[in-house]
């Protein structure tokens, strides 16, 4: 889940725009509406905010979703757009190449009153479109968003291919360079190229002077930077999937009018020889079934409750009707119709990409409303609990190290190939499992060891006092299986390979080891090998089978993660241990 920080004086001024009284302690309660606040001080407040509310992602939108959820105000799923003549003609060619193209200008957007404000909102504003490119646009295959300094082009535009020979002055670059060369040699080319390297032929936007906006989905034109001077902008999102670039390009223009911005639509002429007009600003209307919001929520909802809730979401709430007899021939699980059915009309933003499905509307009513004092049930069958044979092992395991004076913790299951592999040194990326569509570059595969998140959570406790004891006992995946280990780090000035070594014995010692004349030895590890120091970390084996790893851990690793304090730890695996130690539980 992404992480943003908000600066306390930029959203006060967005909300006095609006005529909202601006309240740095209300949002503590803003957490509710599908976030979670980290960090509320006098200068910024710092929110993680949930991977389906994209809209909540830059100063200007969240202003805009808090006016109704914090304070109270009218809510407005519309968005005023006015036209602005302008037309953008696709050429047929796009069909094969990437074929939804959409586009906007806004005019006279305050962009700040000195130029360290200027400078805070176009970081603002390139921030907003990578989470954009990150997150509805899963790292720019479905979409991505081109913003660019209105007072530099001159309309109207085309959208054409060209070959790999064709030049033009990227961004950040002072000299033409071939579309070849952008790929192969501009950071943003090498990123983004696999996105390109099944065509022949390349898409490049240009104005009326045949000047090229942007290529893309790698790189804009130079000469249409965002400067400390621009306050007009033209917007132009292109990708695969119709709705993720309809929804950056309204969640764009939204932040850019909770600045003072006037909307402005253009006439998109696509490959398809089809006339549309972006952006649409009209609101989506929703259906759901009275019946299926009572059997979620358990609660009667009055007209004016449900006006309330639907209202603090920013959607509006339309009234109910009895379901005519043509929708009865619907069949879609949750949302299936029956007889005599009222049906709640609802219209909210079209810019909210994560509402799909009646059930989606329950969550928003159910938010909106606040979870105190909805309905309340019993379970219909009363079942006990017992334990399961499977755990007798990871049990007795948990006392052991619970006994050592070890604390649990439990981690994501989630995380990155910088902590897995690179930061540690454990070279086998090839057994990971990779996520197509990961929300954050903090989170892109299933972990195949539990140490590094033990690492992340000593860097985030480093304020704290030494020792520091934990371990984390649960589930990796390695070639797409699911495996179980143990892993321990203890973080003290006066622990090492000797410390580290005797729980080790402890903890064989417990497993009954020696009971069965099962005995175990440990194997130095090769040099780089793992996070362990040279000379002090080794293999853990049983019987010929290697079970785990042990040491103290390298200072260069500690740095990796911000620790400069002596470390050692463990990584055991229990599937391969448990099928040599006898569980005397039977």
């Amino acid at each position: 889940m992404p992480t943003v920080k908000f600066n306390h004086s930029d959203l006060a001024k967005i909300q006095t725009r609006f005529g909202v009284e601006y309240s740095k302690k209300l949002l503590n309660d803003f957490g509710d509406i599908g976030c979670s606040v980290e960090e509320n001080d006098d200068n910024e407040i710092e929110i993680e905010i949930f991977p389906d509310r994209a809209d909540l992602l830059s100063p200007g939108t969240l202003a805009h979703a808090s006016r109704t959820f914090l304070h109270g105000h009218k809510s407005n799923p519309h968005l005023e757009i006015k036209s602005s003549g302008i037309s953008l003609d696709v050429d047929a060619s796009l069909r094969d190449v990437r074929p939804v193209i959409y586009a906007a200008v806004v005019r006279n957007v305050n962009t700040g009153e000195n130029p360290e404000e200027i400078n805070e909102f176009i970081q603002t504003i390139m921030d907003h479109q990578e989470k954009l490119h990150f997150s509805l646009g899963k790292r720019r295959s479905k979409a991505s968003i081109g913003v660019h300094d209105f007072s530099e082009l001159k309309p109207n535009f085309k959208v054409i291919t060209v070959d790999e020979n064709f030049e033009f002055i990227p961004l950040a670059m002072n000299e033409k360079m071939k579309i070849k060369e952008i790929l192969s040699e501009h950071p943003k080319g090498v990123d983004y190229a696999h996105l390109l390297e099944k065509v022949e032929k390349y898409p490049v936007i240009i104005d009326g002077n045949d000047a090229v906006l942007s290529f893309p989905p790698i790189i804009n034109g130079n000469h249409t930077t965002v400067k400390n001077s621009t306050k007009d902008f033209f917007i132009d999102v292109t990708g695969w999937d119709p709705r993720a670039c309809e929804c950056c390009l309204l969640l764009v223009c939204l932040e850019l009018a909770a600045r003072g911005g006037e909307i402005q639509s253009v006439e998109i002429n696509d490959c398809e020889k089809r006339n549309i007009i972006t952006p649409n600003g009209k609101a989506i209307k929703h259906e759901l079934t009275e019946r299926l919001l009572k059997s979620m929520l358990g609660k009667d909802f009055s007209e004016e409750e449900l006006s309330k809730a639907i209202n603090r979401m920013g959607g509006t709430y339309l009234g109910k009707h009895e379901a005519p007899s043509n929708s009865l021939e619907k069949s879609n699980k949750m949302s299936d119709i029956i007889l005599g059915d009222k049906i709640i009309e609802i219209e909210m933003p079209r810019w909210r990409f994560d509402i799909l499905h009646p059930i989606d509307l329950v969550e928003e009513i159910a938010i909106g409303h606040g979870y105190e004092d909805l309905g309340k049930d019993v379970p219909k069958t009363p079942l006990s609990g017992s334990q399961l044979s499977s755990s007798n092992f990871t049990r007795r395991l948990t006392n052991c190290l619970q006994g050592l004076g070890l604390q649990q913790i439990t981690s994501l299951t989630l995380s990155n190939e910088n902590d897995q592999f690179n930061y540690v040194r454990w070279n086998e990326k090839e057994i990971a499992t990779i996520l197509a569509n990961p929300i954050t570059v903090d989170h892109t595969l299933l972990r195949t060891n539990l140490l590094p998140g033990l690492l992340r959570l000593l860097n985030a406790n480093k304020h704290n006092e030494l020792p520091q004891r934990i371990y984390e006992l649960g589930e990796v995946v390695r070639n797409h299986s699911n495996e179980t280990h143990a892993s321990w780090l203890i973080a003290s000035p006066s622990g090492g390979f000797a410390e580290g070594r005797g729980m080790l014995q402890a903890i064989m010692r417990d497993m009954a080891l020696d009971k069965f004349n099962i005995h175990y030895e440990l194997k130095e590890t090769e040099e780089n090998h793992g996070p362990w120091l040279k000379g002090r970390g080794a293999e853990i084996i049983v019987s010929g089978v290697k079970v785990g790893e042990i040491g103290e851990i390298d200072p260069h690793i500690s740095k990796n993660f911000e620790l400069s304090v002596p470390i050692h730890g463990a990584e055991l695996f229990l599937d391969r241990l448990k099928e040599l130690v006898q569980d005397p539980v039977h």
